[in-house]
């Protein structure tokens, strides 16, 4: 019996095909291409648009790790689909899903995904199949700091430029953050519906600017920037279309009052998992 971690080589599936190794579970990469795999890791050759392929991989597996990747709209919701098809064919038992970000956890707000939105319809496939599911939902990534267009002016100037106003409160995590909750509860089913990942209360840029002095020995200050300025930094590095959507996100975060997790549904209160503090992070991550 194993645990398949969907994405193994990236950001996000390499914390939790790590977590698992390290508590001593048989873990299989699911990725398109096998070379990719570190040695050492078993892997299986899978295909988001093949439900043939996933089913194959999934069939015995005591669970099942799956996010998202970017892409267009239309493809994502053909993968939510497979999925979950592939999912309800093979009866793995135990799927967890990560929204990557996307808030699913705050209905009637403007956060909220919309309905038709391909990760609702993956959470809602996969529910239908009656196999025990937990979603995994984080807010805002601290891996997003790392950015050179965020961290290089921290270390060559003490500042640290975000488009968020300096008082704004996020539930900010890191992909090891995410990764131990995934792992947890890919192996306790106990815990069903969605479990929010981030830190409560939520912190402020400046909170995260205390972090990086911590982490740095030096002082660093926090400087909010319009949504408009980061994109035109970011561009060069994701492009102009995947920029505009970045913009359009923190101009809608903007227009809150925060961005928050609730306490009920989140993991300090469902499974005593909190957090790492910014600097101890920034330590673990070798920034």
């Amino acid at each position: 019996m194993s645990y398949i971690v969907h994405g193994a080589t990236g950001a996000q599936g390499f914390p939790v095909l790590s977590a698992l190794r390290a508590a001593g579970r048989q873990v299989v990469a699911a990725v398109r291409d096998t070379t990719s795999v570190p040695d050492g890791f078993e892997s299986a050759e899978v295909d988001l648009a093949d439900v043939d392929s996933l089913a194959a991989a999934y069939t015995g597996a005591d669970g099942v790790f799956v996010h998202l990747p970017l892409g267009a709209p239309a493809d994502l919701g053909r993968y939510a689909d497979v999925v979950a098809a592939a999912v309800a064919r093979a009866r793995p038992r135990r799927v967890v899903i990560s929204t990557s970000g996307q808030i699913v956890d705050q209905p009637g707000t403007p956060l909220q995904a919309a309905p038709e939105s391909p990760i609702i319809g993956l959470i809602r496939g996969v529910e239908a199949s009656g196999i025990s599911t937990a979603v995994v939902a984080p807010r805002l990534y601290l891996e997003n700091l790392l950015l050179p267009v965020v961290a290089g002016p921290v270390r060559a100037e003490g500042i640290l430029r975000y488009p968020l106003p300096g008082a704004y409160p996020v539930s900010w995590s890191s992909h090891l953050d995410v990764a131990d909750v995934v792992a947890r509860l890919l192996t306790d089913v106990t815990v069903v519906g969605t479990v929010a990942v981030g830190h409560r209360p939520g912190l402020a840029g400046t909170d995260l600017a205390d972090g990086f002095s911590a982490y740095l020995g030096t002082d660093v200050r926090y400087a909010a920037i319009t949504p408009a300025v980061f994109g035109g930094l970011i561009t060069p590095l994701f492009g102009a279309a995947a920029s505009a959507g970045v913009v359009g996100l923190y101009e809608l975060l903007n227009a809150q009052a925060g961005n928050t997790i609730a306490e009920e549904n989140s993991a300090q209160h469902l499974l005593g998992i909190a957090p790492r503090a910014v600097a101890d992070w920034l330590a673990q991550v070798r920034a």
